[in-house]
């Protein structure tokens, strides 16, 4: 046995690819990993004490965990990103619910939004168009500057991966756990799609590459994301990047800005850090005015 040991540690420490492996005399955690699940299947290795740490999933959901777990789920998507060479992004936010045209509005609970959300259908047009464009001032750096980032679900954020897709360009998911079925749409890139628990930590992962913001009609979880994003450039938190918001009809009953300015819990000027926008070629010739394109 201590000769067939040492045979594998000289077999190992010969290996020309080594280094390229990560090497060191120490066995990796993918080694023992294997090793600790090819053990005798005994009552002892059986016990849920008995298995690595990092292999429990009992252990690794425990409650007392969960700073651990923020580190980890913001760690994996972000070497992910890294090792693809991606190095900005446009991020497409909106309405879940908004339909395509001509395929009716599923979660309409009564006519009168039923009507809305058809009128609305357009913008799932005008998100695919507009990721379109994106991509294809992606292609120009290999895919590496403006990737078009959403939610990875359906409505606006599947119009966004479409139009990426309609042009082969990867494009980014970030999905979440929610309550109902929630599952990635079909037009994220799949060696780019992610899931998250934790809302913050997804949020954190939206903003970090964001070179442009396009933020199209939607509820409470579009609301938070165009606010965290204001919040983080109006307090010098984010450098400023465009932030365009389709459809000024909507958005000017949705936030009255100017109520905001004109009762002082907003700076004059804090309006300014948005532009409205009613087409996708509108919006991209904001992004590329910013940006000298």
């Amino acid at each position: 046995m201590r000769d067939e040991r040492r045979q594998t540690g000289i077999k190992n420490i010969m290996d020309p690819n080594r280094h390229d492996k990560g090497w060191t005399p120490l066995p990796h955690s993918d080694e023992d990993l294997k090793r600790a699940r090819s053990v005798p299947d005994t009552p002892q290795t059986r016990s849920e004490t008995y298995r690595l740490a990092w292999d429990d999933e009992t252990f690794m959901t425990r409650r007392e965990l969960r700073p651990v777990r923020l580190q980890l789920e913001l760690l994996k998507p972000e070497m992910a990103l890294a090792e693809r060479g991606i190095r900005s992004t446009v991020i497409l936010f909106g309405g879940a619910r908004i339909p395509e045209p001509g395929t009716g509005a599923w979660a309409a609970k009564n006519e009168v939004q039923k009507k809305n959300l058809e009128e609305n259908s357009r913008y799932y047009d005008e998100a695919r168009r507009f990721a379109t464009l994106c991509s294809e001032q992606s292609a120009k750096s290999g895919y590496r500057e403006y990737v078009v980032v959403t939610g990875g679900g359906p409505g606006v954020m599947e119009a966004g991966n479409r139009g990426a897709a309609d042009c082969g360009a990867p494009n980014i998911g970030l999905n979440i756990v929610l309550p109902h079925e929630q599952a990635p749409n079909l037009y994220v890139t799949p060696e780019l799609c992610f899931n998250f628990h934790y809302f913050a930590i997804r949020k954190m992962h939206f903003m970090m590459r964001a070179k442009a913001v396009a933020v199209f009609p939607g509820g409470f979880g579009t609301m938070d994301e165009l606010f965290e994003t204001l919040t983080l450039i109006q307090t010098g938190r984010m450098e400023r990047v465009p932030v365009v918001l389709f459809g000024k009809a909507f958005w000017n009953k949705a936030i009255n800005l100017a109520f905001l300015a004109e009762q002082g819990t907003i700076s004059p000027g804090d309006e300014e850090l948005i532009t409205f926008v009613e087409t996708a070629d509108e919006a991209w010739s904001c992004i590329a005015e910013f940006y000298e394109l």
